[in-house]
Parts: structure tokens; sequence; C-alpha cells
């Protein structure tokens, strides 16, 4: 049965909620492009009213437009195959399929099969997540991995020698696909769950909290990862441009996190905050 490819323009701060609200109507393949997003589903499921209804609910300032297009069944893995390229980070981690060959004399190497998740290192946001965790002793840490994609960083938290690592995502699919990429790379500490920060609730606290996701939904759980952490813990998050950092630090100065450090790229922010002893 063909496919059908739904591309969506949109800011960067709706695409997850983008991706949660068409799972829920049968979309189960998703790619991040440089307007927004791609979805796919197949034929007989697709819903040109489904979609529309959709972006009605988040198109406030007319920001979103979609286009459709038919295509033929094909191998989606050998798709991102032919574009995933191994990585280099910090001269130290590499990131590569299981098809990429061993590299030599890196410290650090970590094995990403992505299956359609966000994470394989490439994105600036991942890339500078991992740079902050090489700055950030690990070593018999408890740390949580929100919005863990792949896995990537909860696999880097467990090559840094972390004790115990809980990896969250509100997608199936990617709690599938991290909990293979872990196995993958013999990380068989780290667990992984489905769902968001109520996830958390009852958890033990936390000496460090990573959380690559998106600008509002940092705002918003910023206040519960604090709340997670332990007195002199980190919160290392990313998904957010240079231009919203001031709002990001508002929120963390109200939630007991003080600003330690920050690095960018390409307009893109990881910042570095630490719980207040």
């Amino acid at each position: 049965m063909d496919f059908v490819q739904v591309s969506i323009t949109a800011p960067t701060e709706l695409v997850d909620i983008l991706t949660a609200e068409l799972s829920q109507y049968g979309y189960d393949t998703f790619m991040e492009t440089e307007e927004g997003i791609a979805a796919y589903t197949t034929e007989d499921i697709f819903s040109e009213a489904d979609v529309i209804s959709v972006l009605e609910r988040y198109n406030q300032d007319g920001q979103l437009a979609y286009v459709t297009q038919k295509i033929e069944k094909q191998n989606w893995n050998a798709e991102w195959e032919k574009n995933f390229e191994p990585l280099l980070i910090g001269n130290v981690c590499s990131v590569r399929a299981s098809f990429h060959p061993q590299p030599e004399n890196v410290q650090y190497d970590i094995i990403i099969n992505p299956k359609m998740s966000f994470g394989t290192g490439h994105h600036e946001t991942t890339t500078l997540m991992i740079e902050n965790q090489l700055t950030i002793n690990h070593l018999g840490k408890r740390v949580l991995d929100m919005g863990c994609g792949t896995g990537i960083l909860a696999i880097m938290a467990c090559k840094l020698g972390a004790a115990s690592i809980v990896a969250i995502d509100i997608e199936d699919w990617t709690v599938e696909n991290a909990r293979e990429n872990a196995e993958i790379n013999n990380c068989s500490g780290i667990e992984v769950r489905l769902g968001d920060v109520q996830q958390i609730a009852a958890d033990e606290p936390y000496d460090l909290v990573l959380a690559n996701i998106n600008r509002n939904v940092l705002l918003d759980d910023i206040p519960a990862y604090s709340a997670k952490l332990q007195p002199g813990g980190f919160l290392v998050i990313s998904g957010f441009y240079t231009e919203d950092l001031d709002l990001i630090q508002d929120k963390a100065q109200t939630a007991n996190l003080e600003f330690t450090s920050v690095r960018t790229k390409n307009n893109w922010v990881s910042a570095v905050f630490r719980k207040r002893l």
C-alpha cells in the first residue's frame, strides 16, 4: 500500500505537539524538516479533514500550512541510511549507525539506529547537549533524560558512568527505539518510560536532568525538573533559540536554579543550570 506524506510548515516549538496530535490519527513516521515536519501514514488511513482539524487548533498566528504528496512504499531505514554520516563531537565522542565501521581513537562510541526518532546527534541541539554533558561529572549519578528520542543522551550518560538512568518520551515508537539503542550500546541500566513529566512525580531526586525538547514544554516543566533535582544538581536543556534564553533564564530563576553556562550553534542554545544549595 502506498503512503501519503504531509509536509507541514510550522515553527519549531510546535513540532513535538503536532507529532503527538497526528500520531492519534494513525501517523507513525515523522521527520523534522527545515520548514517544520513531514508526517507519513498509509493511503487508507489518510484524511485531509483530520489534518485540517489538527492544524486549526494551533494556527492562531496563521503560521501553519501543509501540502500532501502520494509516495510509493519504501524502506524507511534505507532512506535515512543514505543520509546518516558518522559524527564526531568534541573530538572524543563518535555517533554512528550500526552499519558504520567502529572508529579508532575515540573515547566514547555511540551507536544509534534512529528509525525516524529524533536524536542522531546531527541536529545542533543534540550536539550542544552532548558537548555540555562532557563537562559534567556523571560518575555514580542518577540521571533523567526527558524527551529522550533515540535515547542518545541517556546512552551518553551511561558511557560517562552514571549509576541510574531514566529516559522518558511521549511516543511509544520512540520508547521502543530508545530501548533498542540502549541494548545495542550495552546500556542495560537505562529505564525507558512512555509518558511526560508526570512520570517522575514519585521518583527519588536526580543529580542531573537532561531535557532537549522545545521552549514551551521547557517553560511548563522547568519547575518540575527543579523539584526533582538534588541541591547542587544540574539541569541541561536545549531545543530553543538564542532569543528565548532570557525567558528560559527567568523561569529557571523562579524555580531555584542558577544559570551557569551556555553554548550556541546556528542560533540554537543549550544552557546549564545548577540547583541552589
